[in-house]
């Protein structure tokens, strides 16, 4: 789970509520993951994958409009770590996920952990800072 703490913030308000929401969705699938109730979690699994990787592509068209709006001289090297998110969500085998729920989560849940708040962090802040 990731809870949302100021050292989040851009400082830039509908930036800052994108990812909030991201947050939220990405805390979907981590409530899925420990929810020992849910004895088939396949469904709701496709399902909050679904909507984080179409809300992702929706805050990250945001994004990049902010980005050009302010002529950020790092957009394609931006862009291209957007494209390799959106490429490994898109990547995820449904079927595997069916096999072993709980194994896939997992590995899915760490990599998206670490690149959410790696790229909040480090990757957003850079265009802040001149934005």
């Amino acid at each position: 789970m990731i809870e949302w703490i100021d050292k989040y913030k851009t400082g830039i308000e509908l930036i800052d509520k994108q990812h909030k929401e991201l947050f939220r969705l990405f805390n979907r699938i981590y409530e899925l993951y420990n929810n020992e109730f849910i004895i088939d979690k396949y469904d709701q699994i496709i399902t909050a994958i679904e909507e984080l990787k179409s809300y992702t592509k929706y805050h990250f068209e945001a994004e990049e409009e902010y980005m050009v709006s302010i002529r950020y001289k790092k957009f394609f090297e931006h862009k291209l770590k957007h494209e390799e998110l959106i490429n490994k969500i898109d990547s995820i085998d449904y079927n595997i996920i069916d096999e072993d729920k709980q194994s896939h989560l997992l590995e899915l849940m760490k990599f998206l952990t670490e690149w959410l708040v790696q790229h909040v962090l480090i990757e957003d802040k850079q265009y802040v800072s001149i934005g």
